[in-house]
C-alpha cells in the first residue's frame, strides 16, 4: 500500500507551483564540532546559509584531511559564494574519542596550546609540570577555549600557575579515523530527514573523501534515487588515485568501467588545487553547477561543463599536477567521467555526461543537465501536488492537477528552459477503479535542451570569389 506523491520516468517521445530548489548539496562526513559554539547533532542534517552558521554549528579547522566538510564549506561559501548546504556530519566527539596521556605542555605568554582536536570537557586535566599534585581548577586557574587550530589553556592572572613555564595536560581527542566507509554508507540514510529537518530537498548528493569508496558511492547513487522513496538527486563521485590507483586516465577510465556506471552518478577525475589548496573535483563541480543554476532561475537545464572553477590546476590526491590536453580530456568523457580543461585561458569543467554514458544513450539519462531537468521538474511536482494529497477526488481537483502543472511548464518553455511540455490525466488509466481506491495517475510529456556537445564547421574554398573580385 502506497500514500503519497510518486514520480516515474516514461519512455522518450491556478496557482503557481512550489518550484523545486536545485543545487543544494547534502555533504556527509566530519567537521570539527568539538570546537562549534553550537554544535549540531551527529548524524542529523543542519542547514548552513553562512559561513557564519559553518562556524557556529559545525567549527572550522584547516585539516581538510581530518575534516571533509570544511573543504565542501570554503569551496561552497568561499570560493564560489553559494548557498544554502545542508551538513551532515557523523563524528560524535562522545564516541568517536581517543585519550591523550598527560604530558608537559610549554606555556608562551601564560597560553598553552593544544590541537584542535581536543575536547573541552571534564576530562581535561590540568597540573603542574610533571603531572604533580592536584589538578588546577578550571574558571580560577585557567579557561579553555578555541581559537584557529587550537584549544588554547590560557593561565589566569589570579591562578595558581599563571607564572608557569609548562603545565602537565591531558585529556581526550576526537578520532575523525573511526567513520569508515560503512559509517558513511549508512549515515546517508540521514538525507530522509532534510526535509523534517531543514525544510529543504537536496538534489546534490556529496561526500568528498569518501565517494571514492565503492561501498559508499553505491549508498550515495542508491539514496539518489529516492530521498524518502520520492526526491531525485544526483550522487558527485570522485574517482581517487590514493584508494582506487588510478594515477592516470587510463586507469581512471579502467575504474569507472568497472564500478561506477550508476544513472545517479556523475564521476569526477581527478582533484583540483586552488592557492596550494586542494579539493575534491566533486566539491569544485558542485560549485560550478550551483552556480550554473541561480544563473538560471534555479533551473539546472544548463550544463556546468565549460563553466569556469575556481581553481588554478588538477591534481592528484599526491600533489603531482595532471595536465591534460584535449584528446586526453575528452577520451574522459566519453566513458561518463567529468573532468577539468585549461584549454583557453582558463581551467574549466569538462563533461556533460552522467556515469551511466556510454553504456546507455538515452539523452534524459546520459546527458547531466537533461537528467537533472527531469529529476527538478519531478521533484518540483511533488512539493506542489502535496497540498492536494489527501483531499476528495473529483472533476475540480483533477482539472486543477493538470492545470496548476501546465501552467508553470508553460513558463519554462517560454523562458526558453524547455522545448515543450504537457500534462495530461489519461481516460484509460484513471478508471473508475482507480479513482475509487484513490488514485490519480498524470503523465507529464517534456523536453529540454540538449548541450552543444559538438558544434562542426566545414571550410570550403569557393573559386567564385577569385572570379568576382577579378571583375
Amino acid at each position: 500500500m502506497k500514500h503519497g506523491i510518486y514520480v516515474s520516468r516514461g519512455e522518450p517521445a491556478q496557482s503557481v507551483p512550489v518550484a523545486a530548489e536545485s543545487g543544494i548539496p547534502f555533504v556527509i562526513g566530519a567537521a570539527p564540532v568539538q570546537a562549534a559554539s553550537a554544535p549540531a547533532k551527529a548524524s542529523v542534517p543542519v542547514l548552513c546559509e553562512s559561513w557564519g552558521d559553518v562556524e557556529t554549528k559545525l567549527g572550522y579547522s584547516e585539516d581538510w584531511d581530518s575534516y571533509n566538510l570544511c573543504e565542501f564549506a570554503y569551496a561552497y561559501f568561499k570560493l564560489y559564494g553559494c548557498k544554502p548546504v545542508v551538513f551532515c556530519n557523523l563524528l560524535d566527539p562522545a564516541t568517536m574519542k581517543t585519550a591523550v596521556a598527560a604530558a608537559d605542555i610549554t606555556v608562551v605568554n601564560h597560553q598553552a596550546l593544544l590541537p584542535i582536536g581536543a575536547i573541552n570537557d571534564d576530562t581535561l586535566v590540568v597540573k603542574a609540570s610533571g603531572d604533580a599534585g592536584e589538578p588546577y581548577v578550571a574558571g580560577t586557574d585557567y579557561m579553555a577555549y578555541y581559537a584557529g587550530e587550537n584549544l588554547i589553556v590560557e593561565l589566569l592572572e589570579d591562578g595558581d600557575c599563571y607564572d608557569a613555564s609548562a603545565v602537565s595536560i591531558s585529556y581526550n581527542q576526537v578520532d575523525p579515523a573511526q567513520i569508515a566507509a560503512e559509517e558513511v554508507a549508512a549515515g546517508l540514510e540521514a538525507s530522509e530527514l532534510c526535509m523534517a529537518a531543514t525544510g529543504h530537498a537536496p538534489d546534490l548528493l556529496c561526500a568528498p573523501g569518501y565517494s571514492s569508496d565503492p561501498e559508499v558511492a553505491a549508498a550515495m547513487a542508491l539514496k539518489a534515487g529516492g530521498i524518502n522513496g520520492m526526491f531525485r538527486a544526483k550522487a558527485l563521485i570522485d574517482i581517487d588515485a590514493s584508494s582506487s590507483g588510478a594515477e592516470t586516465l587510463e586507469a581512471a577510465i579502467a575504474y569507472k568501467q568497472e564500478n561506477l556506471t550508476d544513472e545517479n552518478m556523475i564521476v569526477c577525475w581527478p582533484m583540483a588545487v586552488k592557492d596550494g589548496r586542494k579539493y575534491h573535483l566533486s566539491t569544485q563541480l558542485a560549485g560550478v553547477m550551483t552556480q550554473t543554476d541561480s544563473g538560471n532561475d534555479g533551473c539546472p537545464y544548463e550544463s556546468p561543463s565549460s563553466k569556469a572553477m575556481a581553481a588554478d590546476a588538477m591534481v592528484l590526491a599526491s600533489g603531482e599536477e595532471v595536465m591534460l590536453s584535449h584528446p586526453q580530456a575528452n577520451m574522459l568523457n566519453a566513458q561518463g567521467i567529468v573532468t577539468g580543461l585549461n584549454f583557453i585561458g582558463s581551467l574549466v569543467a569538462w563533461g556533460n555526461y552522467t556515469a551511466a554514458y556510454p553504456g546507455s544513450r538515452g539523452e534524459e539519462v546520459c546527458f547531466i543537465p537533461l537528467a537533472r531537468v527531469f529529476d527538478w521538474v519531478g521533484n518540483t511536482v511533488i512539493r506542489t501536488l502535496w497540498s492536494k494529497l489527501d483531499a476528495p477526488i473529483n472533476r475540480r481537483l483533477m482539472d486543477t492537477v493538470v492545470d496548476e502543472i501546465n501552467i508553470w511548464l508553460n513558463g519554462l518553455v517560454g523562458s526558453g528552459y524547455l522545448y515543450g511540455a504537457r500534462v495530461e490525466a489519461p481516460e484509460d488509466e484513471n478508471t473508475q477503479e482507480n479513482l475509487q481506491a484513490g488514485i490519480i495517475k498524470v503523465h507529464i510529456y517534456l523536453a529540454s535542451p540538449s548541450p552543444a556537445q559538438e558544434i562542426s564547421v566545414t571550410l570550403e574554398y569557393d573559386s567564385s570569389y577569385v572570379t568576382a573580385a577579378m571583375q
